[in-house]
């Protein structure tokens, strides 16, 4: 769980910036009313997606609005219960996609939960159409397993020096060889008494 505040209110204003962002170009890109195909490496292309990826389970919506659902919480438990603040920043993105592409399945035509997808950017040497909130949740989520990967030796160290320490530590007071008092990890010779 992340502790600090300022983080916390980096990840709400990275999600809040994705889906803003998200819903802003589709609604400019449905303002603009594109036709045709689009040429060229990248190009403006409006498909409405009622399916999930390459259209899949298009025939089914309420369906796909179930699985985004599902999505949208479990991105939602994962960011909730990580303590990188590497990895609650890219899967912020991922939220932010998430919910930019559920607003379009709850609130645009046909209906609500029936609602299409706006996809409007369109790659030469990549087939399906897609959007800025595919982008977010695509490269947030493949950032966040990069983290993860890359935090994982550290946390190993980390559990080891402890481990060790923990190991090494000596009580706070005992005796130690000939007689000798240990304290606070030095040891102290005992007091000799004078010879009368």
């Amino acid at each position: 769980m992340l502790r600090s505040r300022r983080t916390r209110l980096t990840v709400v204003g990275i999600t809040a910036l994705v889906l803003a962002a998200d819903q802003a170009t589709k609604s400019a890109v449905l303002a603009a009313d594109p036709r045709g195909t689009g040429s060229g490496l990248v190009s403006l292309r409006l498909v409405r997606n009622t399916g999930a990826g390459f259209g899949i389970g298009a025939g089914h919506p309420l369906v796909i609005t179930l699985t985004a659902v599902a999505i949208l919480a479990v991105a939602v438990t994962l960011l909730a219960r990580t303590s990188s603040r590497a990895v609650a920043l890219c899967l912020a993105a991922v939220v932010g996609g998430a919910a930019g592409n559920l607003a379009d399945r709850l609130l645009r035509a046909p209906g609500l939960g029936r609602g299409a997808v706006v996809d409007w950017i369109h790659v030469a040497f990549y087939p399906p159409t897609f959007n800025l909130a595919d982008v977010a949740i695509r490269l947030g989520a493949l950032a966040a397993l990069i983290a993860l990967i890359a935090a994982a030796p550290r946390r190993r160290t980390t559990d080891l020096v402890a481990r060790a320490r923990h190991d090494t530590e000596l009580p706070g007071t005992e005796r130690g060889a000939a007689g000798c008092r240990v304290t606070g990890g030095t040891f102290q010779r005992p007091s000799r008494r004078p010879r009368s």
